[in-house]
């Protein structure tokens, strides 16, 4: 084995380790947005009303309890909405938001050590380095993110902005996506590093097929957009709790479009602030990402240049488009239930990584 070929390897082995590390990431973001919505459903994200860097230990006997309980019942939450809450519901509720909190520092600890660990063995390139020093950086904004957003419901209105719930879960999902898209980077680099073929050596044929490859992958990074631009919506209505007004499906509260979407003033606060019109505007969205996958696999599988692993991320996207907008339908005709709220909340992380892999791999081929 010459020199470049054990340079070779050695890169290879050193990109599989860094590439596992960011797949690890990826799977505990995941968990991340599933724990941070059950505790949104399960109403425990302002049990815990004080922020430390470096966090705390649970409590540990009953007296710590009580000091907790009685420091919770000094902010509105308690005093409005939970003030025949016992001690035991109190820790019902203080446990989810405590496993959140637990996860994020947890994610940071698996983010720092192994970098500081890559970086000191000299495992990681410049250009790599810029990601992955970009990449803690957002980590740390995230953090902070979600406390602005609890710190927004501990004062006199016992519920968090909408807007900052959106910004603390687009955050997430930009974290995910930014770790995701440096993992592809790697892990297709072999391949996109191998393409070999100039335009000006395709044939008239094979200049047609990349055009329309080209126009697929503009078309698949708009869905994304709109697939982004659902997932806040999707925020906002869990915001502002709009899913449990007209329940019911095709049409809202027996019109298409009842009075109640238009009823504030001025007009553009009922698609931003009010609870009809942002549902609304939630169930557009969803018809237009059904009718754009349509679009994407009509294009996508009339093409010849296709490769198998493109075509599967396709048939993938389309299963997952079809469960999510199911799903959607009945978390919002059973009135928003816990199980069905985090299930159609993973749908909608596992639809934006799709949709962001089927981009990367129409850039690498």
């Amino acid at each position: 084995m010459g020199i470049r070929e054990i340079s070779g390897f050695m890169q290879n082995k050193n990109n599989k380790a860094i590439i596992i590390w960011l797949l690890t990431g990826c799977f505990l973001i995941y968990a991340m947005v599933v724990i941070g919505g059950i505790t949104r459903l399960t109403h425990s994200g302002l049990s815990m009303v004080e922020w430390t860097l470096f966090g705390s230990t649970p409590p540990s006997s009953e007296e710590k309890w009580n000091e907790l309980f009685d420091h919770y019942k000094q902010y509105p939450e308690y005093q409005q909405i939970n003030f025949n809450f016992s001690i035991d519901e109190f820790k019902s509720i203080f446990w989810w938001e405590y496993m959140h909190r637990f996860l994020g520092r947890t994610i940071g600890v698996v983010f720092i050590i192994p970098f500081f660990y890559f970086w000191f063995k000299k495992m990681i390139n410049d250009e790599l380095m810029k990601k992955l020093l970009l990449l803690v950086i957002l980590g740390g904004l995230q953090g902070l993110l979600g406390w602005y957003m609890v710190k927004s419901g501990l004062n006199k209105m016992p519920s968090v902005s909408h807007y900052r719930l959106a910004a603390h879960l687009i955050s997430a999902f930009t974290v995910f996506a930014f770790t995701f898209w440096t993992a592809l980077g790697l892990i297709y680099k072999e391949k996109s590093e191998a393409r070999s073929q100039k335009p000006e050596d395709l044939n008239q044929s094979q200049i047609s097929e990349l055009k329309s490859q080209i126009s697929l992958k503009r078309l698949s990074i708009f869905f994304f957009i709109i697939v982004i631009i659902q997932i806040t919506y999707g925020a906002f209505v869990a915001g502002l709790k709009a899913g449990h007004i007209c329940p019911t499906w095709p049409k809202m509260c027996d019109d298409w479009m009842p009075d109640a979407v238009t009823a504030l003033q001025p007009t553009w606060r009922n698609f931003l602030e009010g609870q009809a019109g942002v549902q609304f505007v939630h169930r557009c969205i969803a018809v237009i990402v059904v009718l754009m996958l349509g679009v994407i696999h009509y294009k996508g599988f009339r093409s010849k240049q296709l490769n198998t692993l493109q075509k599967r991320i396709l048939m993938g996207l389309g299963l997952i488009v079809v469960l999510q907008f199911t799903l959607g339908v009945f978390t919002l005709v059973y009135n928003v239930p816990v199980t069905l709220g985090v299930l159609h909340q993973t749908g909608a992380f596992f639809l934006f990584a799709t949709s962001l892999w089927l981009i990367h791999s129409l850039q690498t081929d």
